[in-house]
């Protein structure tokens, strides 16, 4: 059985600690782990320690450090542009994106975005996504949290993608993502379009760019689920997935 992880913003140095807050909670009290047991503790940044827990204390766990590993972070980096999907669509796009091991996720107001991400709606909007994040690493037992950027406009993203290898998911692209090159070090960009598709002006900003227009196959996906099958892909021509 895989062990559970819990993620911490920093791991302690000492070899026994006490797992306490909302992480020690939920160990304790929904997963009701006992003494004896083993799980994983992170810090979202590559850090993780196995630990077997030696007592249950009031509202957590005291542990004791069996091992302490470090994950490197991948090369070259996998970055999902997503634009903004409706409804429970955002969420399952970052909760997919995170299982199937994207390294950060750019948030994209793109013109033809339904959902618009203004004032504190913005915020709160931006914080779920985050949050979705760490829940999805959890549930994968990455070490690593994606971390999610701010808003992006079109400008914005159109920068980021000078300075990297930039993929546009485009349903008419004459290039398929299976043929295409790839770098050995630095970003690559994947840009998945709203409901409505990538505007013909947001696709020629980012050619101009030097990003390429590239299909996955025949079927037409929903954005939800557009960029986490390119990241499969990419994933095994990356020899991510081995």
């Amino acid at each position: 059985m895989t062990l559970s992880l819990f993620l911490l913003d920093e791991l302690p140095e000492t070899d026994e600690f006490v797992l306490g807050g909302e992480e020690g909670r939920h160990a304790a009290r929904v997963q009701r782990l006992g003494v004896g047991e083993q799980l994983l503790v992170a810090d979202g940044r590559g850090r993780r320690v196995t630990c077997a827990v030696t007592s249950v204390v009031p509202d957590g766990l005291t542990l004791s450090v069996l091992e302490r590993t470090s994950v490197p972070p991948a090369v070259p980096r996998l970055v999902v542009v997503q634009a903004l999907p409706k409804g429970e669509r955002a969420e399952l796009a970052v909760e997919l994106l995170t299982e199937l091991g994207v390294d950060e996720i750019v948030p994209w107001a793109a013109s033809r975005s339904i959902v618009r991400w203004d004032g504190p709606r913005g915020a709160k909007a931006l914080e779920k996504w985050r949050r979705t994040a760490r829940e999805a690493s959890k549930q994968s037992r990455r070490a690593w949290v994606p971390p999610v950027a701010g808003l992006h406009t079109t400008a914005d993203v159109t920068s980021r993608l000078a300075a990297g290898t930039g993929l546009v998911l485009h349903e008419r692209a004459a290039a398929p993502l299976a043929a295409l090159p790839l770098p050995a070090t630095g970003e690559v960009l994947v840009v998945v379009g709203p409901e409505g598709g990538v505007a013909p002006a947001e696709l020629e900003a980012f050619e101009s760019a030097g990003a390429t227009a590239v299909r996955l196959g025949e079927p037409v996906l929903r954005t939800s689920t557009a960029g986490a099958a390119a990241l499969a892909a990419l994933s095994v021509r990356l020899g991510r997935w081995g």
